[in-house]
């Protein structure tokens, strides 16, 4: 990886080098804000070979569902995903249209209960899947953003394939692993996915200069997490 933007063997990655580099991972522009803040905690402006190995650590981490802190560094998740097919070197993931983290015959599972709530046109409302949520024992803030993440077309009902977002993050977070702050490429329905966006105007993720402090550690505004205590939604 450090060949690809490091190929003078400098020792130094420069913000718009990283950026470019760091984008192909498909992660949001604020959770790369959130990592450069971390590979570069003294606000250099570039990254040294330790910070780099930073970097992709975080990315690693994200794109697997954790959250983007250094004490995420210790946790074991595969190498990060870059996509670029003009290089050899870096690793090229599934296919984004193929490519689902529930697995197989775990949908299966999930449609069974999805179908046993007697779904309406294919869609099951809030309050036929809060008892679902609600007999995993998990915090109510937790369930909240499950449901947050889960609807992801926000129409307060969940689809079969939404279902088995919201059941598969429930299950991770039975096994003590955290839910995340937004939902990670990989956990995307293929049916739910858009076209890569068209970014307004051509604004570099990360800054060129040393980042202000403040710019890159704003949080995503998720809606209302609330949804499961309302009789609606």
């Amino acid at each position: 990886f450090l060949l690809q933007v490091d190929p003078t063997y400098t020792g130094r990655v420069g913000a718009s080098e990283a950026a470019l580099f760091l984008k192909k991972s498909g992660l949001s522009d604020i959770t790369l804000g959130k990592i450069w803040d971390l590979a570069d905690p003294e606000g250099k402006g570039y990254l040294d070979k330790q910070g780099f190995y930073v970097a992709l650590r975080l990315v690693a981490c994200a794109q697997n569902g954790h959250e983007v802190t250094l004490s995420s560094l210790n946790l074991t998740v595969p190498p990060p995903k870059f996509r670029d097919t003009s290089s050899p070197l870096l690793i090229t993931p599934p296919s984004t249209d193929t490519h689902w983290a529930v697995r197989v015959e775990e949908k299966a599972k999930f449609d069974g209960i999805f179908e046993s709530l007697l779904p309406v046109n294919g869609l099951l409302s809030g309050d036929k899947v809060k008892p679902v949520l609600m007999n995993s024992k998990l915090p109510l803030d937790i369930l909240g953003r499950v449901w947050d993440l889960s609807d992801i077309d926000k129409d307060g009902h969940l689809d079969k394939d939404e279902f088995a977002v919201a059941m598969h993050l429930v299950y991770r977070a039975l096994e003590k692993e955290s839910v995340p702050s937004q939902l990670p490429p990989s956990l995307i329905p293929p049916s739910k996915r858009k076209k890569t966006p068209v970014f307004p105007g051509a604004v570099p993720v990360l800054p060129a200069s040393p980042p202000p402090k403040d710019s890159l550690r704003s949080t995503p505004s998720h809606g209302s997490v609330n949804s499961l205590n309302s009789t609606g939604s």
